[in-house]
């Protein structure tokens, strides 16, 4: 049931995965989080570009600014050491392009949503959460997303997010796990091998 009430807020993962880089570069959590929601819309509103144009400056911007290194490691937990090195590196690919492929493909739903800050603090270790709230209009239920957020260098980068209190990490680590200990990390690189090619989600 998680996974799928991860995909139906697909929309909103895409509203804030979207980092601006000089943002992330010279600001605190909270400034950096202004501008991805301004950086998301913009893209998202955008009648000029099509689909695929806004599926790749999506993409271009969240690869560069989402730690995915970081949230493979939060994601795999414990299992992360069982990988190799050589099963690390292709772990973070594929989930990587898991992810396109799974909430790309909602692009089309976004519905001129706003975004509104409601709080932030800083977190065990120096980790920052940014809450905010979309603003879905129309007498839909508003959504409430925090960002975390952790320094690396002079940026704040993404390591999860948290949807109704449903945690990407921690969504993505129960059905990891599942596969993991059925078959070993090569069963799980298979999976996502899989799914990719399909372009399918991890469950239906």
């Amino acid at each position: 049931m998680r996974s799928g009430r991860m995909r139906t807020l697909a929309p909103t993962v895409l509203l804030v995965c979207t980092l601006s880089g000089a943002a992330a570069a010279a600001d605190g959590p909270r400034a950096v989080v202004e501008e991805i929601t301004g950086a998301a819309l913009d893209v998202l509103g955008n009648k000029s570009f099509s689909v695929e144009d806004k599926r790749q400056r999506l993409e271009t911007i969240v690869y560069a600014h989402v730690d995915f290194d970081t949230v493979s490691r939060l994601v795999l937990a414990r299992n992360w050491s069982q990988f190799s090195p050589a099963q690390q590196a292709d772990f973070v690919k594929l989930f990587k392009e898991h992810l396109s492929i799974t909430y790309g493909r909602s692009i089309e739903n976004y519905k001129n949503e706003r975004v509104e800050i409601s709080g932030d603090h800083e977190e065990a270790r120096g980790d920052w959460t940014v809450k905010t709230k979309i603003l879905r209009g129309g007498g839909a239920n508003d959504i409430l997303v925090d960002y975390r957020l952790r320094k690396e260098g002079a940026a704040w980068r993404i390591i999860d997010i948290v949807i109704e209190r449903v945690s990407l990490v921690s969504n993505y680590r129960s059905q990891f796990q599942e596969i993991v200990s059925q078959g070993g990390p090569t069963k799980l690189l298979e999976v996502l091998r899989e799914k990719n090619a399909r372009r399918e989600p991890l469950k239906s």
